[in-house]
């Protein structure tokens, strides 16, 4: 409702001379960098997020590692100590 309204794009040159070399301006020319600047920033913040995920993933494998890890050094500290016996 409240939108500003985004001015139209300059019309292309329909013909171009061989010899000389027409400049036209940039298509965003006079236009608001806003929403290509939060799409960008959408886009690291994307980004971000999903290497926090990653990480946070890759740790908790890691813990879970470990603790299987001692508990079958435990366990099997346990079953050979029975052997002994």
């Amino acid at each position: 409702m409240f939108r500003p309204k985004l001015p139209d794009a300059p019309p292309l040159p329909t013909a171009t001379l061989a010899s000389h070399q027409v400049h036209t301006p940039a298509p965003s020319a006079g236009r608001p960098v806003a929403p290509y600047v939060g799409a960008g920033v959408g886009a690291v913040a994307a980004v971000v997020v999903v290497g926090v995920v990653l990480t946070v993933l890759l740790a908790a494998v890691a813990v879970t590692a470990v603790s299987v890890a001692i508990a079958a050094v435990v366990l099997r500290s346990l079953v050979n100590g029975t052997h002994k016996r």
